[in-house]
């Protein structure tokens, strides 16, 4: 009788086998992850690619700010705008008030090209529209230009003063930064005078005057300074004329 072959594989064998087996196991499995990170990336690229963009606010056409909210428009800008005045000629700012009525000033360009510039920059991109005269005392002045309406507020920039000794507040209905109490820290805040004020000189920058409507400046709403917004009354727009 023939001896019978051992079919049944050795115990080193089954190792041998048990181990090839492991290894194309962990081959197929970094193969199958790699394809699943490759088809992940994949995805997103296509995602990021194919997803509109997220809208932006987009400032077009003429007085573009005005477009936004009063209270949107503190701490806009970062620096001081490009020079967009000739400080050899005239300028003049109409205030048109929401309720009715409009003033009419003079701007000194000579005097206090900085102020001048900073105004007619803010007020033709529609900076001042629907921006309050948030403080009015009787027999002081009328300010306004803080969007926030709070009496803190501005449009993100500040520049130095530019006190000329020819220009003093010897009378009322003139036009001058307001400012926080520090050199050189003008920004969009403006007033007008009721009433000589000779404590401001060297102070603040003097860089315009009424020209016409003592009567709209006179029966502007009386507002105490006090914290939050104001309801003193709106401007609608302020509209620079160069002559």
């Amino acid at each position: 009788m023939a001896k019978r072959s051992n079919v049944n594989p050795s115990i080193k064998q089954r190792r041998e086998m048990a181990q090839q087996k492991k290894q194309a196991r962990q081959r197929q499995l970094r193969f199958g992850g790699a394809a699943v990170l490759l088809l992940i990336t994949a995805a997103i690229i296509w995602a990021a690619m194919s997803s509109p963009a997220p809208e932006s606010t987009v400032l077009e056409g003429e007085r573009p700010l005005a477009a936004l909210a009063p209270a949107q428009r503190a701490d806009f800008y970062d620096a001081y705008p490009e020079t967009v005045i000739d400080p050899a000629r005239e300028y003049e700012a109409i205030i048109t008030m929401a309720n009715g009525g409009e003033m009419r000033l003079a701007l000194f360009a000579d005097a206090a090209p900085q102020a001048v510039n900073s105004f007619v920059f803010l007020a033709n991109q529609g900076y001042y529209d629907g921006v309050t005269f948030h403080r009015v005392i009787d027999g002081f002045m009328a300010q306004g230009g803080d969007p926030t309406g709070s009496g803190g507020g501005g449009p993100g920039y500040n520049f130095p003063d530019e006190v000329d000794s020819s220009l003093t507040f010897d009378r009322p209905g003139l036009l001058a930064m307001a400012n926080t109490g520090q050199p050189s820290s003008n920004g969009s805040q403006f007033f007008i005078t009721y009433a000589p004020t000779p404590h401001l000189n060297g102070r603040h920058t003097i860089f315009g005057e009424l020209l016409e409507g003592q009567d709209v400046l006179n029966g502007l709403t009386r507002v105490e300074p006090g914290p939050g917004p104001s309801g003193g009354d709106v401007i609608a727009r302020i509209t620079i004329v160069e002559n």
